[in-house]
């Protein structure tokens, strides 16, 4: 019976394969997993910082146009990733894309419409060419579990490695990452099944040349399934649409120190102008600070990266289409709203210091003798990281209350020590101190709630101003 399944599965693909043309490359380097299994480089061993954006609709509601606009939009936001779904969430399947063309004929991954991939295959050099990887979710989870969402069940084992193997080969040249799954429950044997056998038929197609990974529901981490398989080079989290660090965001230091040692990064937080934990009349909408919070939290505890979202752009919605839980405003304009800009400065942060060797380490923050007010709980939670070899460290304060850190995780007889700026990337030096001890810092707004980031530096490394590299602003 399984040689029989494997005939079909092989001469299904080969009658895809000739029908299918060629894509044309805009050449990204190639990404792999930093040989700590920490972070991801490009292939000569340039750190490689994941700052995604999830815009689940781009193929299925955007024309070229907007599409243009929006890519240009992140890029110019030091984006390096968009998460974007092939067979999307919102009816993918029946729904037609801006061309009228849907994805399948007769719905069968059997027979994919090339009309429709032509759409896709012009957004990812796009993308591509403005620098940006594309995180490709091949398709959106309700398309193998009907509990949610549209559907209709259309994969099985078979199938979906066979449509794996096709997509893999199409975009064989891409700047391409894969992300499984797809926010909705693995529920079965089955699924997991269905998951691993796409994953399969991705690598038979692409030849291993992109890395993949697991986009799982709310609250969940790809570890919780497929940690200890060989084909998911780096867990992905969905750490979800609350404001609070205490049971959720400090799931990303749990997967952090799973063995064997993999990457992980949070690909879904609380989106910008999201119903709070989908409480809106209770909560309210989230602001800008509150997608602040998460990145720092997830970065310092240890993800390579962070993905950011806004609730009116993952849907691409305008006033012309159904809204999904009550969006505040057209995609087009959510695309300038503060935290989408504010995100780079995180990522200047971090590449102006020595990037592969960052550890989370909360012991560099003295607890209060009330815990609950240092190191804090909630949305009050402060963070920490710091260069393994003791370089420098950074302490993330959500609030202005003073707090104390240990000087002597850092190396050298003195200290210099600034506040950067989250909100606007700038930095401030606070000044030269003695490596002795502990210290104390009042943040510059102090009792309000204003974040800021405490950097201390071993002087004698002459580190330059934090977000800036080699002379340069790291932001536009």
């Amino acid at each position: 019976m399984l040689q029989v399944l494997q005939i079909t599965i092989a001469a299904t693909v080969l009658v895809l394969a000739l029908a299918q043309p060629a894509f044309v490359q805009i050449p990204l380097p190639r990404l792999k997993v930093s040989d700590n299994k920490r972070f991801l480089v490009t292939a000569d061993g340039t750190p490689f910082f994941w700052l995604g954006d999830t815009a689940w609709e781009l193929f299925h509601r955007l024309n070229r146009e907007d599409a243009e606009r929006y890519l240009k939009n992140r890029a110019e936001r030091r984006f390096t990733v968009v998460q974007a779904v092939v067979l999307a969430e919102l009816d993918g399947l029946n729904d037609p894309n801006a061309y009228g063309e849907r994805p399948l004929v007769d719905n069968d991954p059997l027979k994919p419409n090339d009309a429709y991939f032509a759409h896709v295959d012009w957004i990812v050099r796009r993308a591509n060419a403005l620098g940006i990887y594309v995180g490709m979710l091949p398709t959106w989870g309700d398309k193998w579990n009907k509990k949610w969402g549209v559907g209709p069940e259309i994969f099985t084992v078979a199938t979906a490695e066979a449509y794996g193997e096709w997509l893999g080969r199409r975009y064989k040249d891409a700047g391409i990452i894969w992300i499984l799954g797809g926010d909705r429950p693995v529920e079965s044997a089955v699924h997991v099944d269905i998951t691993r056998a796409m994953a399969r038929g991705l690598r038979k197609g692409d030849g291993g040349t992109h890395l993949r990974t697991f986009h799982p529901t709310g609250g969940q981490g790809s570890s919780t399934w497929f940690h200890h398989d060989d084909w998911l080079d780096f867990n992905m989290r969905q750490n979800g649409h609350v404001p609070e660090f205490t049971g959720r965001y400090d799931m990303t230091r749990a997967d952090y120190d799973r063995t064997p040692v993999k990457p992980v990064v949070d690909a879904e937080p609380i989106y910008e102008d999201h119903p709070v934990s989908f409480d809106q009349k209770k909560l309210g909408h989230s602001i800008a600070s509150d997608v602040r919070r998460p990145l720092y939290w997830d970065l310092f505890d240890g993800a390579f990266g962070h993905t950011y979202g806004h609730h009116s752009v993952w849907q691409m919605w305008s006033p012309a289409r159904t809204p999904i839980n009550n969006p505040l405003m057209p995609w087009h304009e959510a695309i300038d709203q503060p935290g989408a800009a504010q995100m780079q400065y995180a990522r200047a942060l971090l590449e102006s210091r020595p990037m592969l060797t960052r550890i989370p380490d909360p012991d560099v923050i003295v607890a209060s003798t009330i815990p609950t007010s240092v190191p804090g709980t909630g949305r009050y939670h402060f963070a920490a990281t710091r260069d393994s070899a003791g370089s420098y460290a950074m302490v993330y304060a959500p609030v202005g209350r003073t707090f104390s850190v240990k000087m002597n995780v850092i190396t050298g007889p003195s200290v210099k020590a600034w506040w950067f700026n989250p909100r606007t990337g700038a930095a401030t030096a606070i000044g030269t101190f003695p490596n002795t001890g502990e210290r104390a810092f009042t943040p510059p707004d102090p009792g309000e709630m204003v974040d800021w980031v405490l950097v201390i530096d071993d002087e004698a490394k002459g580190f330059g101003t934090p977000g800036v590299k080699a002379g340069r602003l790291l932001r536009p």
